[in-house]
């Protein structure tokens, strides 16, 4: 992306700041509050990630390291902390035999007062003779030594076998996972069982997913990486299918939370992939997640790489980074991902005070207000440096990060190095007009960025409480 500190040293735009900045700026209004982390990625080089939901205050995260030789954890009192926290190594490969080869995808998960980690091992003279088995630790804090091997999880076939995740529902804790079954010509499908106990199975597998459609089968037929959301009346099961490189992507399927979950009838998939590749923000072939919590917000966890290109078998370019961000929901009750974003800090999405149903969206680049938007990458925003020097901020796009809220046409418009655009697309954030915890957004001395019935416009609002209103924003 441009680097657009480049403008300060323009003369130009530096001596033609106007209005804007002979304003001394008020005091910023506050972020939205949040525990969201402030940093993307979240953690470098950690691919398949897993974070617990918090546990006795505590974030914990696992993940497949690029050595592919041992399942590592770490935690922190707040997902942002999880990017610097120490890491320890709870278990190492044996260096032969069962086991020796390619350790892949640990999950953690608490059950019963006793921590379980489930991962995928090959063998040391067949690395991709891949297996799922089980660690337990009787300890507090999972991070701590003492951590037990407990064998194979044993399913309906001794195939290829991976990706396995455990979630309770209705009084029932179930195991889904993704295998290769003999007679069906993929690589891995989809299946669940309920437990008997955190080690063994109690029914017979059920297939729920087979990769068929097209987005499924892009260099390899995969069905992988399942993970469990449960909202609104139904439980959501995401997942990965295709290549690992940057034809990876999730597709999702749903039930009802009534139903019976191992029969397969009861599981509809969703006919397009539900998180993919996005070439504007730089994020390829995102998957393999999970999901985790803060508070009432529910967390997309993944891994995606920063580029498209790679040299040789892309399961072993190490560069899949574990990323965060927050889940929406659909006025349907269905989850909104959006895009996989960019690198930079906090996302926000603008909601006019006065509607609080709508939130601020692009649509074929001009702004408005409207409700219930599907395309969410179409409403969220980073605030940035202005181009206008202290005091100012820009109000960046998320999907598309080369373009910026300008306030002369009320669109985003790509960066353009010119004294026109620095001071149309840069203002002064101040606490909202009629709510000092919201915030709101002034051009030059007293016109600000205003809701007026769907249309985002320009407003001095001087006094009048009703045009104050309109003029202030909820960050959500």
């Amino acid at each position: 992306m441009i680097n657009r500190r480049s403008l300060l040293a323009t003369g130009g735009l530096l001596a033609a700041t106007g209005a804007l900045t002979s304003a001394a700026p008020a005091a910023l209004a506050a972020e939205p509050a949040s525990d969201l982390p402030t940093r993307n990625p979240l953690v470098e080089q950690r691919a398949d990630p897993f974070v617990t939901p918090p546990v006795d205050g505590m974030y914990y995260l696992t993940g497949s390291v690029p050595e592919y030789d041992r399942v590592v954890i770490r935690g922190a009192s707040t997902l942002d902390g999880l990017s610097s926290a120490r890491e320890r190594t709870i278990w190492r490969r044996p260096s032969s035999g069962v086991m020796g080869g390619y350790i892949w995808a640990p999950e953690l998960h608490r059950i019963d007062g006793k921590w379980y980690v489930y991962f995928a091992a090959g063998d040391k003279d067949e690395p991709f003779r891949i297996r799922t088995y089980v660690l337990e630790s009787s300890n507090a804090d999972p991070r701590e030594s003492g951590w037990v091997l407990r064998g194979q999880m044993v399913t309906a076939w001794d195939t290829f076998t991976l990706d396995a995740t455990t979630f309770a529902h209705r009084g029932k804790r179930y195991f889904l996972w993704a295998q290769s079954e003999p007679g069906i010509a993929t690589n891995s499908n989809l299946y669940i069982a309920e437990m008997a106990s955190p080690l063994a199975l109690k029914t017979t597998p059920v297939r729920i997913a087979t990769p068929t459609l097209s987005w499924e089968v892009q260099g390899f037929k995969v069905n992988e990486g399942p993970a469990v959301l449960i909202r609104n009346g139904r439980v959501f099961v995401t997942y990965s299918a295709s290549a690992t490189d940057a034809r990876y992507c999730m597709g999702m399927l749903t039930a009802d939370e009534n139903a019976n979950l191992l029969d397969a009838r009861s599981w509809t998939k969703s006919p397009n992939p539900v998180f993919t590749t996005n070439v504007a923000t730089s994020q390829y072939g995102p998957g393999h997640n999970s999901f985790t919590a803060v508070g009432s917000t529910d967390v997309l966890v993944y891994h995606a790489r920063d580029y498209r290109d790679i040299t040789g078998d892309p399961l072993f370019d190490p560069n899949r980074h574990t990323r965060v961000q927050k889940v929406h929901w659909n006025a349907d009750g269905t989850p909104s991902f959006g895009v996989p974003v960019g690198r930079g800090g906090p996302i926000v999405r603008l909601s006019p005070l006065d509607a609080p149903s709508l939130v601020v969206r692009h649509y074929e680049y001009a702004l408005r207000a409207d409700g219930n938007v599907r395309e969410l990458g179409d409403t969220q925003f980073r605030f940035v440096p202005g181009f206008l020097g202290a005091g100012t901020v820009a109000v960046q796009s998320v999907n598309f990060p080369d373009r910026y809220v300008r306030g002369d046409v009320l669109r985003i418009d790509p960066f353009e190095d010119t004294d026109a655009y620095g001071r149309a697309a840069s203002f002064v954030r101040v606490p909202g007009l009629a709510d000092s915890s919201a915030v709101s957004l002034r051009m030059g001395a007293d016109t600000y960025l205003a809701h007026d019935n769907g249309r985002i416009v320009l407003s001095r609002p001087g006094g009048d409480r009703d045009a104050r209103r309109r003029a202030t924003f909820r960050l959500e």
